[in-house]
């Protein structure tokens, strides 16, 4: 028998165990279930799901209260809490480290955007926030003197080496701010970084398909139910603030991404027949005037999407392409209005992934 010959006999046996191989994978992976679960953290909701054999809710929740645990200005016991009400030390502990994390990526972000994105604009939003709830709007001397104590610039962390009873040392991590009356509110962060911490359990546990899903930020893995790549709608901007209308502007594939929302259409006022968006330039301590209604924004971590979309809200459209072309790794989807009608912008990375 020819040499040439031998090899094919021999090599046959081994290509049937690989094609039967390949089919049997293929049919466990669609014999393993798909899970669904739901609920609130955060103030908002919750969807995940995920492929896998055993049901993961409570991990999974485990991790969301974690992150609460670390960022919620809601929860008094919460590290960023006790850092808003004086004690600046940071526990060398989960919620300690990732309070950390989170406060480092937001001082980045925030001088990547010149301060556009900026975690000290709380008492700012505050203020905008209750005056237009009371019908009363603050005034310039009252914005000016809040401004005082706004700026992440003002913060800052420093480390110092304690030695405890036992002559061991560690290294403690401190906020220093510059004035006690600065307030960290991490809300426009928190929720992708909520995201980010629940892939990655989700990750560390082999699962190959999922989507998460907090308050609208969003990490999506594999192919969803369907074996189809998962699609997410962009929601069409009109002035809906019952958010009765879910008209979708365009629908996105984003496998393998991360995508954070940030709008003002929702969420707006009206005084002297004039519209405020609810989103505050913290240079200027007042609301934005330019023309975005919606900046969707999507990379490989939710957290980095999440605070970007914020900053591109403040920035507009020109000062978002600029951050774009510095930051390859984002794409946006921006709505914004010209001359009283909705027009898009999108980068040209993303044209791939939209799906109508």
């Amino acid at each position: 028998m020819e040499p040439k010959r031998k090899r094919i006999l021999w090599q046959v046996p081994f290509l049937i165990l690989l094609i039967v191989g390949t089919v049997l994978i293929i049919r466990q992976q669609h014999s393993i279930p798909y899970q669904h679960c739901s609920g609130m953290i955060f103030g908002t909701t919750y969807n995940i799901t995920y492929q896998y054999q055993d049901d993961l809710h409570q991990e999974l929740k485990a991790k969301m209260q974690e992150v609460d645990s670390a960022l919620s200005m809601f929860n008094q016991q919460s590290v960023i809490s006790r850092v808003n009400t004086g004690d600046g030390i940071i526990p060398q502990t989960k919620t300690g480290r990732m309070f950390l994390e989170v406060f480092q990526q937001a001082i980045e972000i925030s001088r990547e955007t010149n301060g556009a994105f900026d975690i000290t604009v709380a008492p700012l939003v505050n203020a905008w926030g209750f005056g237009f709830k009371n019908g009363q709007m603050p005034t310039p001397q009252q914005v000016d003197s809040i401004r005082r104590f706004i700026g992440y610039e003002k913060v800052n962390i420093e480390e110092k080496v304690s030695r405890s009873k036992q002559q061991a040392t560690e290294n403690l991590a401190i906020i220093r701010k510059k004035d006690p009356r600065i307030m960290l509110d991490c809300s426009a962060i928190a929720k992708g970084y909520g995201v980010d911490a629940v892939a990655q359990v989700l990750t560390d546990k082999g699962v190959k398909n999922f989507l998460v899903e907090i308050g609208g930020e969003i990490v999506t893995r594999g192919i969803s139910e369907k074996r189809l790549p998962w699609k997410i709608g962009v929601t069409k901007p009109t002035d809906d603030s019952l958010q009765v209308n879910s008209e979708l502007q365009t629908v996105l594939n984003i496998t393998d991404k991360a995508m954070a929302t940030s709008g003002n259409y929702r969420n707006f006022y009206y005084k002297g027949g004039r519209k405020y968006a609810h989103t505050i330039n913290p240079k200027t301590g007042y609301p934005v005037q330019h023309n975005i209604l919606s900046a969707t924004v999507l990379c490989n971590q939710c957290a980095r999407a999440d605070a970007f979309a914020t900053a591109f809200m403040v920035m507009g459209l020109d000062g978002t392409k600029e951050i774009l072309q510095r930051n390859p790794d984002l794409m946006a989807y921006l709505i914004y209005d010209d001359k009283g009608k909705p027009k898009v912008w999108y980068s040209q990375s993303l044209k791939d992934k939209l799906a109508q």
